[in-house]
C-alpha cells in the first residue's frame, strides 16, 4: 500500500510544523509519510530539538526546507496549515491538488518572549497542542495511536 504524504506548512519551519512531522513520524501507522515546509524556512529552533527530545523524538534526519521542495514535486494527500500566515500566503497550488486541506492554528513559540524557562514553557506547551491534535487526527483516520 502507497503511503499517503502529508505535508506541514508554516512560516519558518523552525517550530512547529517540525514538531508536527516529528510527532506523526512517532505515531503514524503504516498509512502516513510525514513531511514539513515554511514559507521562508528560518533553520530549526535550538527549543524545538530540546522539547522534542524530551518527549523521546529525535530531529537527527531533520532540516529547514521550503514549500518551493515540495511543488509539483510531492503528491500530498493532507495539506495541513499549522499557522495563520502560511494560511493566508501558502501556494495555491497546493490547495488545489491536495486530497484534503486543513488549517490547525498554533501559536508560534519563537515568537515567545520571557526567560528562558517561560519561553522553554511555550514550546512544550505547543509540542502537547500538536501531539493531542495528531492523536486525534490520527484516530479520525483509523489509525491506532500507541
Amino acid at each position: 500500500m502507497t503511503k499517503q504524504k502529508v505535508l506541514f506548512l508554516c512560516t519558518g519551519n523552525s517550530a512547529r510544523s517540525q514538531m508536527a512531522e516529528a510527532i506523526l513520524k512517532k505515531y503514524a501507522c503504516d498509512r502516513f509519510e510525514a513531511h514539513s515546509a515554511g514559507l521562508d524556512p528560518k533553520g530549526i529552533h535550538p527549543l524545538t530539538r530540546i522539547v522534542l527530545e524530551e518527549a523521546g523524538i529525535s530531529l537527527e534526519d531533520h532540516r529547514s526546507k521550503s514549500v518551493s521542495e515540495y511543488l509539483a514535486q510531492v503528491n500530498i494527500s493532507h495539506f495541513i496549515t499549522v499557522c495563520s500566515h502560511a494560511e493566508q500566503n501558502c501556494p495555491r497550488a497546493f490547495l488545489m491538488s491536495a486530497n484534503k486541506h486543513l488549517f490547525w492554528d498554533f501559536e508560534d513559540p519563537a515568537a515567545g518572549e520571557g526567560s528562558d524557562e517561560e519561553r522553554l514553557a511555550k514550546f512544550r506547551e505547543v509540542r502537547d497542542r500538536i501531539d493531542e491534535k495528531i492523536r486525534e487526527w490520527l484516530k479520525k483516520q483509523g489509525c491506532p495511536v500507541h
